[in-house]
């Protein structure tokens, strides 16, 4: 009897803890574009005893994961609008919304047949595709492909090249376009171009041909993490930032 005593109590002990174990862990949803800076970052959080589990995405196939009931506890979007989508359907705690980092849209080559390219109103971007392909993430969905539409369409260019688009279900896959050689050119984040060394930067688009590239960060509304706010802290505290700096992307928090 004092045996089956002893398990009992071991037994309930576990079933008890293991919710604070489980609480530990904070799950991440992140766009695409930032696993290089945020597996550095997890890293680093790494090193308190914590962690930190990233999912990488296009925003947009994110948020609908967290619409369908996805388990995460912090969602880090490529633009405002994804974010918006979520805290729309109550999916987000409001109160710890941020903008969090800022980011430019950049035409990339191959890196052994890159020519520096002025984009500017009409500059003629079907012709310097000829045949080939644009890479660019899906227009209507992925932010980059978003930001991108945006800009061609405000220099001019769009017309021109709409029907050459090949739309990637996120702009890491874009660019995996361009730096196998599958795209003479590709429209991605800055940030997206400096972590494939098989690319180069031909030019980068102005800022006032596009909406503001933001990121916006939450934790989510179902989240069961006691870390969740402790990692949203450490995402915006000063061990952070050189990290995101390196990687090319601008600290807005």
């Amino acid at each position: 009897m004092r045996r089956r005593s002893v398990l009992t109590l071991i037994t309930a002990a576990l079933l008890f803890a293991s919710p604070v174990w489980a609480a530990e862990k904070v799950t991440v949803f992140a766009a695409a574009s930032m696993k290089n800076a945020l597996d550095a970052i997890n890293v680093e959080w790494a090193k308190g005893g914590k962690e930190a589990v990233a999912s990488y995405a296009a925003s947009s196939a994110l948020a609908k994961q967290i619409e369908s009931g996805a388990p995460a506890d912090i969602f880090i979007s490529a633009d405002l609008d994804w974010m918006d989508y979520v805290a729309g359907k109550k999916l987000i705690k409001d109160a710890t919304r941020t903008h969090l980092l800022g980011n430019r849209i950049v035409l990339v080559a191959a890196k052994h047949k890159a020519k520096p390219v002025e984009i500017k109103p009409g500059f003629d971007l079907a012709a310097l595709v000829g045949d080939g392909r644009l890479a660019m993430g899906a227009v209507d969905s992925v932010p980059a492909g978003k930001y991108g539409k945006a800009a061609l369409e405000k220099l001019g260019a769009w017309s021109g090249v709409s029907a050459k688009v090949a739309g990637a279900e996120s702009v890491r896959a874009a660019l995996l376009l361009v730096s196998r050689g599958e795209a003479p050119y590709g429209i991605v984040y800055k940030t997206d171009a400096a972590a494939d060394p098989a690319v180069a930067i031909v030019g980068t688009f102005p800022e006032d041909s596009h909406p503001p590239i933001i990121y916006p960060v939450a934790v989510l509304a179902d989240s069961k993490s006691a870390d969740a706010m402790a990692y949203l802290d450490f995402l915006k505290s000063a061990a952070a930032k050189p990290i995101f700096e390196k990687e090319g992307f601008a600290v807005l928090k």
